[in-house]
């Protein structure tokens, strides 16, 4: 399957590939895009089952990883490209390294959830954005907004209207629900379970990202990644929520462009 995509940032810029998480969209990297990838090409796709994207099964990661290749494909993207994979995108993007090395150039992992332990999916599978056990739905926009809005750190408020205006979609019975398919959501926990992907074969430059206030990178993840990658790992931790790109934008911007520069240098010196 091509995905949806949304481009910023340069047209004739290398290519930078954003991945977002379960239940997100492709337009929550725009920020990101204007204030540390100006220069690239950024491709944000919707993921299968989310967004404007297709969301007929399978959701497995190999059919994500095929919609990704079919989609850089599409877009007339062949050489290797940066990845930037936030939660289950960062699982993704060692997914895709790891399946084709030769599409993946360097990758910078924000929090992402790979070889999450079976507790903590369960519960995230089960759980909407309330809090519930069902399929969150609203009366009304407002409605949405202020759930969003309960359940988001000061820091973050600035981006739930324009997440809202880009993912929230009125239903058949009137109501209102973020854009994006439960089983969908359901499997990609289930497919993030377990033993993290590994880059062994891949071992290319990556950066970690970790939210320091939630627990989402498993310390198996760290450990395997430290092992298989050596020197071409570099870990940063961030004071914020797990949406780092909007609870922490400017320190955000700021490691990404660090990483970008360390991977524009190490691919000078292979060359």
């Amino acid at each position: 399957m091509q995905l949806h995509v949304r481009e910023y940032g340069t047209p004739d810029g290398p290519v930078v590939l954003t991945l977002h998480g379960v239940r997100n969209h492709g337009g929550r990297f725009r920020r990101l895009a204007d204030e540390a990838l100006s220069d690239a090409r950024v491709i944000a796709p919707d993921l299968r089952g989310h967004g404007r994207s297709g969301w007929e099964p399978p959701w497995n990661t190999e059919a994500h990883v095929s919609d990704l290749i079919a989609t850089l494909d599409g877009c007339g993207v062949q050489s290797p490209v940066e990845v930037i994979g936030h939660s289950f995108g960062g699982y993704l993007g060692c997914a895709l390294a790891a399946t084709s090395p030769d599409r993946v150039a360097a990758l910078v992992l924000l929090d992402p959830a790979s070889g999450v332990s079976p507790s903590v999916s369960a519960v995230a599978a089960a759980t909407d954005v309330r809090g519930e056990g069902r399929a969150a739905t609203w009366d009304s926009f407002e409605d949405a907004r202020d759930a969003w809005r309960a359940v988001r750190p000061a820091e973050g408020m600035w981006a739930c209207d324009e997440d809202l205006d880009e993912f929230l979609v009125a239903g058949p019975d009137g109501g209102y629900r973020l854009n994006y398919g439960r089983e969908a959501a359901i499997t990609a926990w289930s497919e993030m379970t377990g033993i993290p992907v590994s880059l062994g074969e891949w071992r290319g430059p990556t950066t970690l990202v970790t939210a320091l206030r939630d627990p989402y990178v498993p310390e198996g993840l760290r450990t395997q990644l430290r092992e298989e990658l050596g020197s071409q790992l570099i870990e940063v931790g961030i004071d914020s929520g797990h949406i780092l790109m909007w609870d922490a934008p400017a320190e955000t911007a700021e490691v990404v462009r660090a990483a970008r520069a360390r991977h524009m240098s190490a691919r000078k010196l292979g060359q």
